[in-house]
């Protein structure tokens, strides 16, 4: 038996609409990646995950941020414009993930440090389709320097 070493990603995925964060949640587990979804509703949760704030004490640092735009109490750009400013969390690629295709939104987000803007198609099949795209780019083909390796069983 080979003994393959796997990594795997922790992801943060800030995202409100219920259906969607499960519909991500579900397509990403049926992905090539082995991957760790972590799941908040808003911004400011988001930043309690990142600085270890209860419940959030023990949580890993996630690889990769998948943030919605248009979320309560802090919408993806104050979001990103918070992290972008702090420099122990700077670094973590930010993908904002919206159903705005305004060239204004876009343009801000990546003035604001986004990695990448993508615009959620309205389809649940194109919406599958798009959240593979981004497993396979941001995961296999750009291969995240954070990832951790593991040992499998």
């Amino acid at each position: 038996m080979i003994n393959k070493t796997l990594v795997s990603f922790d992801i943060l995925l800030l995202e409100d609409e219920p259906s969607e964060a499960y519909l991500f949640k579900t397509t990403f587990k049926k992905g090539n990646v082995l991957t760790r979804l972590h799941h908040v509703m808003n911004g400011c949760e988001a930043l309690d995950f990142l600085q270890h704030k209860p419940p959030y004490k023990n949580v890993p640092r996630p690889d990769l941020i998948v943030s919605d735009f248009n979320m309560p109490h802090m919408n993806g750009i104050e979001f990103l414009m918070t992290i972008k400013a702090n420099k122990t969390l700077k670094n973590i690629p930010v993908i904002i993930l919206s159903t705005s295709d305004s060239e204004s939104d876009i343009t801000k987000a990546y003035e604001f440090g986004a990695a990448s803007y993508i615009t959620k198609p309205t389809d649940i099949t194109d919406f599958i389709k798009t959240i593979n795209k981004l497993e396979d780019y941001w995961l296999t083909l750009v291969r995240l320097p954070i990832g951790k390796k593991h040992e499998p069983r």
